[in-house]
């Protein structure tokens, strides 16, 4: 059976961090790409950052560039997102996906963890 369990949301001010975790287990992190999405109510959901392959390969939204990094512990079979720099419209609940392959049509998802920015 597959899990992702996703922690470290909370309350924080604008322009402060917070680190996300994944921790998986029924899935190896490491052969499987590895997604952070997020949605806020009465929003799409929306892409946020992958890590997929050997790890080397990660890819962001626009939106995140230059402030969130994504990365993994193969040992762990962790998943992590660190948040810096946040801004109230990165408020969202944070969901951690695992595909096959691909980024943007995971088959496992999480349950999620809420990320509040205030100004």
């Amino acid at each position: 059976q597959v899990q992702l369990v996703e922690s470290g949301g909370g309350l924080v001010q604008a322009g402060g961090s917070l680190k996300l975790s994944c921790a998986a287990s029924g899935v190896t992190v490491s052969s499987y790409a590895m997604t952070w999405f997020r949605q806020d109510p009465g929003k799409e959901r929306e892409f946020v950052a992958c890590i997929r392959g050997s790890g080397t390969s990660r890819t962001y939204a626009e939106s995140v560039k230059g402030r969130f990094a994504v990365s993994r512990d193969n040992d762990k079979n962790t998943v992590y997102l660190q948040m810096n720099s946040l801004k109230p419209e990165d408020t969202a609940v944070y969901y951690c996906a695992a595909g096959v392959g691909t980024c943007t049509s995971p088959t496992y998802w999480g349950q999620g963890t809420q990320v509040t920015v205030s100004s």
